[in-house]
């Protein structure tokens, strides 16, 4: 878009932008001007459609026999969708459905007249509110909630069915709502890690408590590791024990990976002082105890972590 409007030296605004959508299997036109942006759910929403995707140009010349980049308004026999600030323009440029070519002097309206007009472009920053006038900000989200439409699919397989208002027995129109774990899972990840791996909150975390036991093959490590990994879950913890036979940093680099919000390590200052290390995966603030204290000083930072 940006070379056709420098090559005829107009501003991007100036131009009729033809995009080529699926819906419900049917090529489609969208028009939108030259520096905005199709927003495909508000064009399944203007087509009343159940499914709208975007063709590739593979796709685009199988079933149209048209250019990319060179599509426009003018003769396409399509169904054209255009958005309400296409029909404003005036003396546009616009592709001439012929590779190398662009009509100029295009007005809707006069050249070409759309099936559907309405709003169809992506929000961009500063545009103003209908509302308050105020500029728009753009802020990055994730979709936690989900809707299903079912219809009468499962209804009709199971027989449910219903009385109207005249006794006639029908199938229930079903749907379903509610939040995606999966979903939860992964906003949380999104807005709690760091350049080490994940940070679990308390609430969501698999495991509240990881127990590193560096000292696999010995004895006394290991009673001391099993010890608190008993003592935690009767406390009513989750906890996750590792005693795998490998490298202290890869055991470190693994729990932070991971997320686990509290680290317990059965390490060196157990072997030189007899106590434990517990450590915050949030802040990296790291407390000392003596392994009969560590099990009550771990099950309070939980809790409050929890009451937060």
């Amino acid at each position: 878009m940006d070379k056709v409007a420098e090559f005829l030296a107009v501003a991007p605004t100036a131009v009729i932008k033809t995009m080529i959508y699926l819906a419900d299997g049917v090529p489609v036109a969208a028009l939108i001007r030259g520096d905005r942006e199709v927003q495909s759910v508000k064009l399944k929403n203007l087509l009343g459609a159940n499914d709208v995707e975007p063709m590739n140009e593979e796709q685009v010349w199988q079933q149209t026999r048209l250019p990319v980049g060179y599509m426009g308004p003018v003769g396409l026999e399509l169904k054209i969708v255009a958005d309400q600030e296409v029909m404003g323009m005036v003396n546009a440029v616009a592709g001439a459905n012929e590779k190398g070519h662009h009509y100029t002097g295009v007005n809707p309206g006069r050249d070409f007249q759309p099936d559907v007009v309405g709003d169809l472009r992506q929000v961009a920053a500063d545009d103003r509110c209908p509302l308050c006038g105020g500029s728009v900000r753009l802020k990055e989200g994730i979709e936690v909630g989900h809707i299903f439409k079912l219809g009468t699919n499962y209804s009709e397989a199971m027989e449910a069915t219903f009385q109207d208002s005249d006794g006639q027995e029908k199938p229930f129109i079903m749907g379903c709502y509610g939040i995606g774990v999966s979903r939860v899972v992964a906003a949380a990840i999104e807005q709690n890690h760091d350049a080490k791996g994940i940070i679990f909150p308390v609430p969501l975390a698999p495991f509240q408590v990881i127990i590193l036991n560096l000292g696999p093959k010995d004895a006394s490590f290991c009673q001391a590791a099993e010890q608190l990994y008993a003592n935690l879950r009767e406390s009513g913890l989750d906890v996750l024990y590792d005693d795998r036979d490998e490298r202290p940093g890869s055991k470190f680099n693994d729990a932070d990976l991971i997320g686990i919000p509290y680290r317990l390590t059965v390490g060196k200052t157990f072997e030189k002082e007899g106590k434990v290390e517990v450590r915050v995966r949030k802040t990296g603030e790291t407390q000392v105890f003596a392994v009969d204290e560590a099990v009550a000083n771990i099950t309070v930072m939980v809790r409050q972590a929890l009451a937060c």
